[in-house]
């Protein structure tokens, strides 16, 4: 078993995590480019905690221009175990009003300008996504909620658009047919990158507006979003630290098997494996590339 180190990506609103202990910052170099910012890593109890902002202080990146390749690698890098996304959302049904959190268990993904692997040409892998949220994780993140008198929704589909634009009528009245919950703009590739990276994944979306599909209230706007999510900002900062105070020392095998996700995931024969590929793999997959490599 390894040691158990809290990550935490702070998404829209969220561009600081108040209450870390013994705080420093650090930039790790990352051969994937670079991430979105400089890690601050410190402690909440005996939990050692790092957090990225995942659009950067002053929310410096659209969705489409994270580097959510060189994000996921940093925090490997850092040692990373667990990690917990914060995100904001829209909902698409009438009782996840705006200040629920969504403790989703599903993915879909519409984005299509995005790196979403770290794994191609010379070294091609295919991991397993059915379970992409790890289930000790977000019932840890129910159980905080639970104790700090959040409102909550366990489970939940997430649809991640494009973006930068907010969906359009039709698309926002196509998703809610689906029987989609939320729509967000970054759970992916994020969800899909922590898995190939062996690092169990789970988010909280937080409802800040209805999409567009509700008769009753106005279309999606910047302002809407950031009232909610600053208002959000100070449950986030409590429910990580309920989360991070109970927080077991040494990391849980996942039973959606994200921590072993790489097992029999190679499908590229180590004799035509890249050399360049492998060096820039040394973080995300050197537990399944180093042993055959040697």
């Amino acid at each position: 078993m390894s040691k158990a180190v809290l990550g935490i990506i702070g998404g829209s609103g969220v561009y600081d995590l108040p209450g870390l202990e013994d705080l420093r910052e650090e930039h790790i170099s990352s051969p994937w480019g670079e991430p979105s910012d400089a890690l601050r890593i410190g402690r909440i109890g005996s939990t050692k905690v790092v957090f990225l902002p995942r659009h950067g202080r002053g929310h410096r990146y659209s969705p489409s221009d994270i580097n959510y390749r060189a994000n996921i690698d940093v925090l490997k890098r850092a040692g990373v175990t667990d990690l917990i996304s914060v995100s904001a959302c829209g909902a698409f049904k009438p009782e996840l009003l705006p200040g629920v959190f969504v403790l989703v268990d599903q993915f879909v993904d519409r984005t299509h300008k995005r790196e979403t692997s770290f794994f191609g040409r010379g070294c091609v892998a295919h991991v397993p996504m059915a379970h992409p949220v790890g289930p000790l994780l977000q019932q840890r993140i129910a159980e905080a909620a639970t104790e700090e008198s959040l409102p909550f929704r366990l489970g939940g589909t997430y649809v991640c658009i494009e973006g930068p634009q907010f969906s359009t009528y039709a698309e926002s009245m196509t998703y809610k047919g689906l029987g989609y919950d939320v729509i967000g703009m970054t759970a992916m590739p994020e969800a899909k990158l922590a898995r190939e990276a062996e690092i169990t994944y789970a988010t909280i979306a937080m409802v800040t507006d209805f999409d567009c599909w509700h008769p009753e209230h106005g279309d999606v706007d910047v302002a809407a979003v950031v009232a909610v999510a600053q208002q959000n900002s100070a449950k986030v900062a409590k429910l990580i630290a309920r989360v991070a105070k109970h927080f077991p020392a040494e990391h849980e095998a996942c039973p959606a098997g994200s921590d072993r996700a790489l097992d029999n995931a190679i499908m590229t024969a180590p004799s035509a494996w890249d050399p360049s590929l492998l060096k820039k793999l040394d973080a995300v997959a050197g537990r399944v590339l180093t042993p055959a490599a040697a």
